[in-house]
């Protein structure tokens, strides 16, 4: 089995996936780049503090002739007395460390580099051994000593990042709801735009809708100049439609009338003067001319049939059925013909007022020919909520001899009779055949399960 193709997306939707891919690319670029420059300036904001903690212990510090330091008596902040505090403060020389806080007393940091006089050095965060991540501020200092040679130190402040981790983390929520929520908000903006952009779109739809139920003429004019040329486009075809199958209509009507009254008139005179040509000649002219009539008659019923139209108003089908059936029972009331009806009330014929008639008309009067004493008329609607325009089923029925399953395709021929002792011309089912082919329908003929009688069963399907 070949595999069903998806539907193709709609303009809607195709937009509103549009806007929402190219909505979470921008914001997810828009939130990485505030991410970085939060955290850039939170990590400059990082070394800026330790550095002034940096300052204030070399303005604090002294160192004597031994070179023996002295800290100062206050440390820069608290932290710095409480052992594993989170906050350290180390000198070191290329012998190891000469001084240490008491917070950095018995806490392995990460390995502390010397370096040189005015040299600075921040890393972080960086994993210190018993002391998790930290930030390290190091600079390389030169100490004057009284009468002795400028002693060469790096001090060292570290600091723990779980503050910095806790504000980066808490940043990074307060953007993650600002972003989602701003993002909803432009989403459902962007929907609402794109319904208010679009929303002549649907105008056309659903006039376009209207016109194919019949319900208006032609579409509005008022739209925006990017979609008022597609609505006079469509006007347009439907008015060319309307008068094409108009024009031909009127075309057939006056050829088939032009050829009647001299085919009367040839008939008139051979049939009143007959005996001034010979018996045969008169029997074969006759004929012909019989025949040539026939064919007329069947134009005449065509011309009046225009055929499937697209943009047609309903047509309420009980009234005319009654109508019909009224006027054969009628003409056949010395056979007593019973006709009943099975007719949904709200059932809609979407073509001319003609051509149903033609339909019913036909069929009916075929079934009234060939029953004994009754005939059955059932039409039903046939719906579809997808569809444009509901389907209709018609079924003609009736209790005479029926028809042959072998003799069906001949007996839908034109000018074929099922009894040349019927009268007419054979040319009433060409008709209801050509009818069903111009409406795209479906005939089927077979046995009347009901009466027992030929059986005319019509499918007009829905339309989507």
């Amino acid at each position: 089995m070949r595999p069903e193709h998806a539907p193709p997306l709609s303009l809607f939707a195709r937009s509103a996936w549009a806007s929402l891919l190219a909505l979470v690319a921008f914001l997810g670029v828009t939130g990485f780049a505030l991410d970085r420059a939060y955290y850039e300036g939170s990590r400059t904001a990082e070394r800026e503090r330790l550095q002034s903690y940096l300052y204030a212990y070399l303005a604090g510090f002294d160192m004597r002739r031994d070179g023996t330091l002295i800290p100062p008596d206050t440390p820069p902040q608290p932290d710095f007395d409480r052992p594993r505090s989170g906050l350290y403060a180390v000198i070191s020389n290329g012998e190891g460390v000469r001084w240490s806080s008491r917070s950095a007393r018995g806490a392995v940091l990460p390995d502390m580099q010397n370096l040189r006089p005015g040299q600075v050095d921040f890393r972080g965060p960086v994993d210190g051994p018993s002391v998790g991540p930290v930030f390290v501020l190091s600079e390389g200092i030169a100490w004057d000593v009284p009468n002795g040679r400028p002693r060469r130190l790096t001090l060292h402040i570290a600091e723990s990042d779980r503050a910095f981790a806790r504000e980066i983390s808490a940043y990074r929520r307060t953007l993650a709801l600002w972003l989602l929520g701003l993002g909803v908000a432009l989403l459902m903006m962007q929907q609402a735009l794109l319904r208010w952009s679009l929303s002549p779109l649907r105008r056309v739809r659903a006039e376009l809708l209207r016109v194919q139920r019949g319900v208006a003429t032609g579409l509005s004019a008022d739209y925006p100049p990017e979609i008022s040329g597609l609505t006079r486009g469509f006007n347009t075809i439907i008015q060319a439609e309307r008068e094409n199958l108009e024009r031909q209509r009127n075309t057939l009507a006056d050829l088939a009338h032009s050829l009647k009254t001299p085919l009367a008139v040839i008939r008139a005179r051979f049939e009143s003067d007959g005996g001034a040509a010979p018996p045969q000649v008169c029997h074969d002219v006759l004929e012909q001319v019989r025949r040539m009539d026939g064919i007329v008659a069947y134009q005449l019923s065509r011309s009046a049939a225009k055929g499937r139209q697209t943009f047609a108003a309903p047509v309420p089908v009980a009234l005319h059925a009654e109508s019909l059936v009224q006027g054969l029972e009628k003409v056949y009331a010395a056979r007593k013909i019973l006709c009943e009806f099975d007719i949904d009330p709200e059932a809609r014929f979407y073509g001319t007022e003609g051509d149903l008639l033609e339909i019913l008309g036909n069929l009916l009067e075929n079934a009234f020919k060939w029953a004994r004493s009754r005939v059955l008329l059932s039409v039903h609607r046939e719906q579809d909520a997808a569809a444009l325009r509901e389907g209709l089923t018609i079924t003609v029925e009736d209790d005479g001899p029926g028809v042959p399953p072998e003799d069906v395709e001949h007996l839908l021929q034109r000018g074929v009779r099922g009894d040349e002792r019927v009268q007419g011309h054979g040319i009433g089912l060409a008709i209801v055949v050509d009818l069903v082919h111009a409406y795209r329908a479906d005939l089927a003929v077979d046995r009347s399960a009901a009466l027992g009688g030929a059986r005319f069963h019509l499918r007009f399907p829905p339309v989507r």
